[in-house]
């Protein structure tokens, strides 16, 4: 094992000498934090309405009113027309336009169905859906509102007959009561740092050492090539894990999120995930001739792919079936389970053990057949 000491050491000196690869492992993970963290929010607030009262009523002033005061909307302005309530959403002032025809309130009064329109910006699909569904809400409650006051503005005798019966509802939020993307988000970040700084520095340095011919000098040296794989592979999985302990760190002093599961499992289940993300740089490293290519087929074969059919962002439940059978083969798939899990619900293995042995057997197979194909090309 002295030759894999002698191997750590060289990887540790050689690190400072690399102006690329510093930065790369002590910035970009703080900046994809704060950028993921603090930018790619979730939360739709502050929806800009435009509206376009044409009945200019009590009633039609309160519809407006429960809008405003919902928290979710402000107010982009008041449209003297149709054409400007649509050129609002036109231009991009507003998201959603409200149209009160006039009859509006008489409609009301009267006990009949009193109609309004509501058009949506769907080219942010998101912010449309949840758009309507506060809008559907602020309806809702306004309609409630409207049948008990009618209900109490009859006699008393006729009142004990009509009595409403009501559910009320007790909604209690587990992991997340305030529904912050945040919370959501964060966890993710952490599981993409660990992936980019594994798969990118693992290729990355073994491709520079093909450039400089160092490779092959090694190669005809008396190291094994089972100890100049664990040499090269054992300093970035040291310096993935210091990236964990500064990311949780950094998550608890930046959003205060502190992790409510164990920290030793997550430690631990991170391992297990570097069995993945360090055979495949060291597959790459395989196919690339510099560090171009590694960084070119880690973005776009590794990172993309994974961010994007992971679950990160999209929920892979509405993706079409095919997609979601090729997310089975995703280690970050199982491995975003695992660290939400254990960040924001405080489950165990026993809850885990499943995504786990996916995970096991992906980096099992992943980093048998790196080392096999890493053998192959320098033996």
């Amino acid at each position: 094992m002295k030759a894999v000491k002698h191997i750590i050491k060289k990887e540790f000196r050689q690190l400072p000498r690399n102006r690329m690869l510093l930065p790369l492992i002590f910035i970009s993970p703080i900046l994809q934090l704060l950028i993921l963290g603090y930018a790619a929010n979730l939360d739709v607030r502050d929806i800009p309405l435009a509206v376009y009262d044409m009945d200019r009523s009590a009633a039609s002033r309160e519809l407006v009113s429960g809008f405003l005061n919902s928290g979710y909307f402000t107010l982009a302005g008041y449209a003297e027309s149709s054409g400007e309530a649509d050129a609002a959403i036109d231009d991009g002032f507003a998201s959603l336009s409200l149209i009160i025809p006039h009859g509006y309130s008489r409609s009301i009064n009267s006990g009949k169905t009193a109609d309004i329109q509501i058009f949506v910006d769907g080219s942010e699909s998101n912010s449309a859906i949840i758009g309507m569904n506060y809008a559907s809400m602020i309806i809702s409650g306004l309609n409630s509102k409207i049948m008990m006051q009618r209900l109490n503005n009859l006699p008393e005798k006729y009142r004990s007959f009509l009595r409403p019966f009501r559910i009320i509802t007790e909604t209690r939020v587990w992991y997340n009561p305030e529904l912050k993307s945040r919370n959501f988000m964060v966890p993710g970040v952490l599981a993409m740092i660990l992936m980019i700084i594994t798969v990118l520095l693992t290729s990355l340095s073994i491709v520079r050492e093909k450039e400089l011919g160092t490779l092959e000098q090694l190669n005809v040296t008396p190291i094994k090539p089972y100890e100049l794989i664990i040499g090269k592979l054992l300093p970035f999985s040291l310096i993935s894990f210091v990236q964990i302990a500064l990311t949780l760190f950094a998550c608890y002093l930046l959003f205060g999120l502190a992790v409510k599961g164990s920290l030793v499992l997550l430690f631990t289940l991170s391992g297990v995930f570097m069995l993945t993300t360090l055979g495949l740089g060291l597959l790459i490293s395989t196919f690339a001739r510099n560090q171009q290519q590694a960084m070119l087929i880690t973005i776009f074969f590794i990172m993309v792919p994974m961010i994007i059919l992971s679950g990160f962002v999209f929920p892979i439940k509405n993706m079409p079936e095919i997609i979601q059978a090729v997310t089975y083969f995703l280690p970050l798939r199982y491995f975003f389970v695992i660290i939400r899990g254990i960040f924001l619900k405080g489950v165990g293995i026993n809850e885990l053990w499943l995504e786990t042995l996916a995970l096991l057997v992906i980096g099992i197979i992943t980093i048998t057949v790196s080392i096999f194909r890493f053998r192959k090309r320098v033996g």
